[in-house]
């Protein structure tokens, strides 16, 4: 079983809608989506729920009311300025960190300690195959521990079903989540586009798989909008022994496809679908 990576360093270069493109030619797969903050790759896949749990991470203090004397010893104690005085101490669950200074100096053991609900993870079908897939609730924390919990999860899919490959889409940047979604992958594929930032994120990214010490390819999606760039991307990638696995041209069929809830190379014979098709195939050699 192989696991392949999808990675672009910034947002908007086109990586999801390749990554739905690899997911209607991909035979025998698991999909996953990482990005878990932000996800787009349900939009393209329509994913139907099979499975949905809760997901559980750090702490939250509540104050129990009945045992509060309103004392005000948690309100000067707590640094994130979370609690409030009015009858009885109230906590607001935005500001509160889970240090638990204020359940541990409590006189009247009033304020108890819960497992913090930040968001939901999901088994769910697509016309494409299975999808492994998670949201965080808005302003919580712990992406990078919700990523590894679904990657695990797809891991032991994949084996229940006999998948011989995991395809992964991961989230732009080079956050928590972005190395959570390294571990364990025999490749990633970056996608960057011919701009300043695409160039500047990219190199970000390579900084980050060699780091790791794991094989990185280059796709240069859009190339032909900025010749010149798309030039000066592919020198640094040779200087620094990266291969360009592919390059994609624009192609105003993307963007009708994405709107049709279509992957483009499942849609028509465009010169996009062509090039990720190619793309496609030179990645399955390289496996």
């Amino acid at each position: 079983m192989k696991e392949v990576l999808i990675l672009s360093g910034k947002g908007g270069t086109g990586k999801t809608s390749i990554v739905g493109s690899f997911a209607h030619m991909a035979e025998n797969k698991i999909l996953v989506d990482c990005d878990v903050d932000a996800s787009d790759l349900h939009l393209l896949l329509a994913p139907r729920p099979r499975e949905e749990h809760d997901f559980y991470s750090g702490i939250k203090a509540r104050v129990v009311t009945d045992k509060c004397s309103a004392c005000g010893l948690c309100a000067e104690l707590c640094q994130f300025e979370a609690v409030t005085m009015t009858e009885t101490a109230a906590i607001s669950s935005f500001s509160c960190e889970g240090c638990g200074v204020c359940a541990h100096f409590c006189p009247e053991q009033a304020i108890v300690l819960d497992e913090n609900h930040c968001g939901s993870w999901y088994i769910s079908d697509t016309a494409y195959g299975p999808l492994v897939h998670a949201q965080l609730f808005a302003g919580e924390e712990n992406s990078g521990k919700l990523v590894s919990y679904i990657k695990n999860q797809a891991r032991q899919l994949a084996e229940a079903t006999m998948a011989e490959l995991i395809l992964i889409d991961g989230s732009p940047g080079v956050g928590c989540p972005v190395i959570a979604s390294l571990s364990n992958v025999d490749m990633a594929l970056i996608i960057t586009e011919p701009s300043l930032s695409g160039q500047h994120d990219l190199e970000r990214v390579l900084d980050l798989a060699n780091h790791f010490k794991l094989p990185a390819m280059v796709c240069i999606n859009k190339w032909d909008l900025h010749p010149e760039m798309s030039g000066e991307i592919a020198g640094t990638c040779h200087t620094r022994g990266v291969e360009i696995l592919g390059k994609i041209p624009f192609d105003q069929m993307v963007v009708t496809c994405q709107i049709q809830g279509v992957p483009v190379t499942d849609s028509c014979n465009s010169l996009a679908a062509y090039s990720i098709q190619k793309l496609w195939n030179r990645l399955q050699k390289k496996l």
